[in-house]
């Protein structure tokens, strides 16, 4: 492959990794499960256990067990066409997909302070 196609299915693949990530880890459609898991990963006697319920509600832990799944389903190799490809893969695509997803929770911070700050403004105007 060219580099330039590899440089899209790198992106493209990140952010896959990254949707799936954040959307399981922090979205409420999976809150029941994440507060379930989150109870166990600090209430369990079992270190494995713990373990094991701490990677879904992380979302960087998370990214490299989706990353791995997208792998396997995609066959994706970076720069090399063997094994060094998929190890490469590996440690690129979530690196790639947490940069996507600060830059995710930053614009829904600013999101947030923004709607925040045009309430108080309408709240004043109204006082006034």
């Amino acid at each position: 492959m060219d580099i330039a196609t590899v440089i899209f299915n790198l992106i493209i693949l990140s952010i896959c990794v990254a949707s799936i990530a954040w959307t399981v880890t922090q979205e409420e459609i999976f809150s029941e499960w994440r507060d379930a898991f989150q109870h166990w990963s600090e209430k369990s006697p079992f270190l494995l256990v713990r373990k094991f319920c701490y990677v879904w509600t992380c979302e960087y832990c998370f990214s490299h067990w989706v990353t791995l799944l997208v792998l396997l389903l995609t066959g994706f190799k970076l720069l090399i066409d063997d094994w060094r490809g998929y190890v490469l893969a590996f440690f690129v695509l979530p690196w790639l997909a947490n940069q996507w997803m600060s830059i995710y929770r930053r614009l829904r911070v600013g999101i947030k302070h923004e709607n925040l700050l045009a309430e108080k403004v309408k709240e004043k105007i109204e006082s006034d």
